[in-house]
C-alpha cells in the first residue's frame, strides 16, 4: 500500500499527467482498470490563477474521479499562492508541482525542468506551496538538466526538507527530453536518500518494464505515461505481475472496440461533438494500433460526428474479429 501523507493508495500504478490527453473522460477510463492516482493535465498557475476557462475546464472532475492529483507548473510566488487559493474551491486530494517539463518554451522561462537549474528556489517555491495548502505536496524532477549537472539526489533531499510528502523523478536529463535509456541507478539513489515515497518514471511502456523499474531502482511506485496510450489494460496486467507472476491476457478486440465505444462517448458528453471527435482521433489510432485498420484511420482523422465514428469502430471489431488481438497488440514504444 503507498501512501503519501494521509492519502492512501490502493495501488502503486500511478496514471501520469500528459498535456492535452489526461482530461476527465480519459482518467475515467483508467480508473476502471486499476490506476491508484491520477493526475490533471499540467496546469499553468498563472492560467489557474486568473481562472481562465480552459483551465477551468482542464480541472473537470467528479465524485468518482479520486484520489486526483492536480500537477501545477509556475515560479512566481504570488502566483502560486493566487493558484492554490483556486483549487481549494474545486476539490482534489493532492498537489504535485512541476520541475521536470523539458519543453523549452517552459524551461527557458525558468519554469518546469528550468527550476532544476535553481535549486534555492525551488525549495522556497516548495515549501510555499506545503505552508499554503492541507493537501499533501509532491513535486517531479528529472536526474538533472543535462550530463553534466545531475543533481536529482541533491534537489529531492532540499525537497524533502521543505516539507512535500512525496517525490516523483523521471529518469532522464532535460537535454535528453525523452531519448536514450532511463538511468536507473539515479532514481535507486534519490530513493536511498529519502524517507517519503518516491514514485519513478521513464520508459514504463510494458508490464516487464515497470515490474524492471520496481526491481532495480526500489521506487514506491511507478508512473505511466505514453505505455498508458490506447492501452487502459497495462494497469490490469501490471497489477497481475507484480501480485503472483502471472498477467491476465491480452483483451480481444470485443474489449477494446467497447471500450473505444466508452471512451468515444464520454469525450463528446464532455467536449460537445465537434471538438471531441477532433479530440478522439488520435485515440482511435492508439486504441487500433497493431489491428488491420490502415483504411479506416484514414477515415477517422477525417470523420465529423459521433455516429461515424461509432460505425468505423464497428468496422474495426468486424474486421479484426478473427485475428488474436494477444498476439498482435503488444505494448510497446508509441
Amino acid at each position: 500500500m503507498l501512501s503519501i501523507g494521509n492519502l492512501r493508495l490502493h495501488s502503486p500504478l500511478v496514471l501520469a499527467p500528459m498535456a492535452g490527453i489526461s482530461d476527465l473522460p480519459y482518467r475515467m477510463i483508467y480508473r476502471s482498470l486499476g490506476c491508484g492516482l491520477a493526475y490533471t493535465e499540467m496546469i499553468s498557475a498563472t492560467a489557474l490563477a486568473y481562472k481562465s476557462a480552459n483551465t477551468l475546464r482542464m480541472l473537470s472532475t467528479n465524485a468518482d474521479d479520486r484520489p486526483l492529483g492536480v500537477q501545477i507548473m509556475g515560479r512566481e510566488p504570488e502566483t502560486i499562492k493566487r493558484a492554490l487559493d483556486n483549487i481549494s474551491e474545486i476539490g482534489c486530494d493532492l498537489i504535485d508541482f512541476n520541475a521536470a517539463c523539458p519543453v523549452k518554451k517552459v524551461a527557458s522561462r525558468g519554469k518546469g525542468a528550468g527550476l532544476l537549474q535553481e535549486p534555492l528556489l525551488l525549495q522556497q517555491l516548495l515549501g510555499l506551496i506545503v505552508k499554503h495548502t492541507d493537501l499533501p505536496v509532491t513535486v517531479k524532477i528529472r536526474s538533472g538538466w543535462d550530463e553534466t549537472s545531475v543533481n536529482a539526489v541533491e534537489m529531492a533531499v532540499m525537497a524533502q526538507d521543505a516539507g512535500v510528502k512525496g517525490l516523483v523523478i523521471h529518469g532522464r536529463t532535460r537535454q535528453q527530453f525523452y531519448r536514450g535509456g532511463v538511468d536507473y541507478d539515479i532514481i535507486r539513489k534519490v530513493k536511498e536518500a529519502l524517507s517519503i515515497p518516491v514514485i519513478a518514471s521513464g520508459d514504463a511502456l510494458s508490464p516487464e518494464l515497470i515490474k524492471k523499474m520496481f526491481d532495480e531502482t526500489g521506487c514506491d511506485g511507478v508512473a505511466i505515461a505514453r505505455g498508458a496510450l490506447g492501452n487502459p489494460w497495462i494497469f490490469r496486467e501490471t497489477t497481475g505481475l507484480l501480485e503472483d507472476g502471472s498477467m491476465p491476457p491480452r483483451p480481444d478486440v470485443h474489449e477494446v472496440t467497447e471500450t473505444m465505444r466508452i471512451h468515444l462517448n464520454s469525450i463528446v458528453e464532455f467536449l460537445g461533438e465537434k471538438i471531441g471527435i477532433i479530440h478522439f482521433r488520435k485515440f482511435f489510432s492508439w486504441y487500433t494500433k497493431g489491428l488491420s485498420v490502415k483504411e479506416l484511420k484514414v477515415r477517422a482523422f477525417v470523420s465529423q460526428t459521433r455516429e461515424e465514428m461509432l460505425q468505423l469502430i464497428d468496422e474495426v471489431e468486424k474486421t479484426n474479429k478473427s485475428l488474436s488481438y494477444n498476439s498482435i497488440m503488444k505494448p510497446s514504444l508509441l
